[in-house]
């Protein structure tokens, strides 16, 4: 899998000054002039100093304008927490698990756009943060991960708490760094923010020698870094552009088709001065929800397996396809054979890898795609004064009808238990589009981006590629952290609630107030679905006996009352909003909702795993007449 632009330790040793031209990907422009890399943070000038390679690691944090970190010490790594003793500069707050560290950072980069930063110590320390890499790597979070590793002069040894966490690494996350000279800190971690941070985002490790965190070297700031393999193309190919502005131009049923790059690229304004002028369609994949306003009637919601059946149906009828930072996941075509069979492929996207990776572009443009909308948008005005602007009536009465006929909705389970849907609908409307929500994966995931009322970037966050269990809880820490005005939900399920509940001590001891809703519905949920509908409802250890008429292992409330939050329990739909509004009123710690739900509530529409988009069901066995939409 190609992710970012990787770096390998060999790439960066030898390539030094071949221009930017000698490996221009399609779609680049036409001329790159190389430019020297700047360094996160004020730019401060520090005269050289004498110091110990920890005491560099933290004045480097410092001056890279690092204001908060997520870690949990260890031998290998101990060097480095004495000298965070003495700073007022940085935050640094003591998860109960180093995979928790992992998500409040993935949470905290989120929620704000920072770079999201955790500390481990080697071996088990370091190998529990890789989940959490994965997962940045997969939704192209900014994060820097800094491990301790054991003393150079044993690497290699098999000595205590020694694990090859570059190795293990390497292949998910933009660079791994291992760092045996005190010298090299500053700018290894300078060039790890940078990478983190620019072209397509994702997480990079710096693991840090033991002795080389107590040898002495001399600290100056800003240091020069060395990336000579690593230019990231930001402004698209003019030409591509003005070809890309032609299919726009010539489009009767285009569809504006935005990925979570757009969220990380900040370019929503430009996405919307783009959707007013073309007037097209647009729908958001499940890391895009608030890129585009649900409120817009222009919006038809998330594509694909889950996705709505208007956004469904626009994507599989369309003549053209504008993707915006997306990917064409297979969550998001289903059988990719049969996906948008009609349409034309405009493709920008920063990561060259991604373009014609899985569905072949017509019209490349690498590029990022703030800089790409606002050239797109001249020029397709430029065209619609030349050509006319299109009209799309037609189109749009095909997909109103299907707005009408078919809007997302739910019906109440016939056990008379608490309807989930209903849940996350009433925690949007009473809470609404300024506070943060944050999920793990599985039908907690899927009503959430369905039934929460999205208006803006970054208010929606959620394990979307790797799909971690256990996301929800640490990452919501994260972004509170980061957006402490906000109020943050971290909607989960009781699943994946119990993989990570642990940071709620992390919450309450550094005054974290989230709020955390407990899908309970006793059972793995997502896959109870698919061994309802798949496996004749052989219910194969999905039971976790925790909600209704089951012997309630953990009883949630109690647990959350054990971790000193706010506990609280609803059965009845009728008792919702109380406790919601009961929920909004504590701020001065953690609250935790057990919400009892009925374990037979699904996730519809629903696209089974492997067939066409066009066999998108709203219910069991229950599929859209196209014909009489056509």
């Amino acid at each position: 899998m190609s992710k970012g632009q990787p770096i390998s330790p060999a790439l960066m040793a030898t390539k030094r000054a071949e221009t930017a031209a000698d490996h221009r990907p399609p779609g680049a422009p036409e001329h790159v002039v190389p430019a020297v890399p700047s360094v996160m943070g004020p730019r401060n000038a520090v005269a050289p100093l004498e110091m110990t390679g920890s005491q560099a690691i933290v004045r480097a944090l410092e001056e890279l304008g690092v204001t908060d970190v997520f870690g949990l010490p260890g031998g290998a790594i101990l060097p480095t927490y004495d000298p965070l003793m003495d700073t007022d500069k940085i935050n640094h707050i003591l998860v109960r698990h180093e995979q928790g560290a992992g998500h409040a950072a993935e949470g905290y980069a989120l929620a704000s756009g920072r770079v999201g930063v955790c500390i481990a110590t080697s071996g088990p320390g370091a190998t529990n943060l890789v989940t959490a890499i994965a997962d940045a790597h997969m939704d192209s979070i900014p994060m820097v991960a800094i491990t301790g590793q054991v003393s150079s002069k044993v690497i290699g040894s098999d000595a205590f708490q020694e694990a090859d966490i570059v190795g293990m690494t390497m292949p998910i996350t933009k660079h791994s760094y291992l760092v045996t000279h005190a010298q090299d800190i500053p700018r290894v971690l300078a060039e790890a923010f940078h990478l983190a941070s620019t072209g397509r985002p994702g997480p990079v490790l710096v693991d840090i020698a033991k002795d080389a965190q107590q040898d002495t070297m001399t600290f100056s700031w800003p240091p020069q870094m060395d990336l000579p393999g690593y230019r990231p193309v930001t402004r698209g190919h003019s030409k591509q552009i003005r070809e890309a502005a032609k299919l726009i131009a010539a489009a009767q049923r285009p569809v504006l088709y935005v990925g979570g790059g757009t969220i990380r690229a900040d370019a929503s304004a430009e996405l919307m001065e783009l959707a007013e002028l073309t007037g097209a369609p647009v729908v958001t994949t499940l890391t895009a929800r608030g890129a585009f306003p649900d409120s817009r009637d222009q919006n038809l919601g998330m594509p694909g397996m889950h996705g709505t059946v208007p956004a469904v149906y626009a994507m599989q009828q369309a003549d053209l396809l504008v993707t915006l930072g997306a990917r064409f996941d297979d969550r998001v075509t289903g059988h990719l054979p049969t996906f948008a069979p009609t349409a034309q492929v405009i493709h920008a996207d920063i990561d060259p890898a991604e373009i014609s990776k899985n569905r072949t572009a017509d019209v490349p443009i690498v590029g990022d795609v703030k800089e790409i909308i606002p050239d797109l948008v001249t020029a397709v005005r430029q065209e619609f004064e030349r050509s006319g602007t299109p009209d799309l009536s037609a189109w749009w009465s095909a997909l109103s009808s299907l707005q009408a006929t078919y809007p997302l909705g739910y019906t109440k389970p016939a056990d008379g238990l608490g309807t989930p849907q209903y849940v996350v609908e009433r925690i949007s409307a009473l809470t609404g589009p300024e506070a943060v929500y944050v999920a793990g994966v599985g039908q907690h995931q899927m009503w959430s981006s369905h039934f929460v009322q999205y208006e803006r970037p970054r208010q929606w966050l959620n394990s979307a590629g790797l799909g971690t269990m256990g996301f929800a809880v640490p990452a919501a820490m994260g972004a509170k952290v980061s957006q402490p005005e906000r109020t943050v939900w971290a909607i989960d399920g009781d699943g994946c609630f119990q993989m990570t509940n642990q940071e709620l001590a992390t919450c309450v001891i550094n005054k974290i107030p989230i709020k955390v809703a407990v899908i309970n519905n006793s059972s793995l949920g997502m896959v109870r679905q698919w061994q309802t509908l798949f496996y004749d409802g052989r219910y194969s250890n999905t039971d976790l006996n925790t909600g209704h008429d089951s012997i309630m292992v953990p009883d949630f409330v109690k647990l959350a009352d054990a971790y000193g939050c706010a506990a609280l329990r609803c059965t009845r739909d009728e008792d919702v909003d109380d406790v919601i509004q009961q929920a909004l009123e504590i701020n001065d710690r953690p609250v935790v909702i057990d919400f009892v739900v009925s374990a037979d509530a699904m996730v519809w529409p629903m696209v089974p795993s492997g067939v066409s988009n066009d066999q998108i069901q709203i219910a069991r066995n229950m599929t859209p007449d196209w014909d009489e939409e056509d």
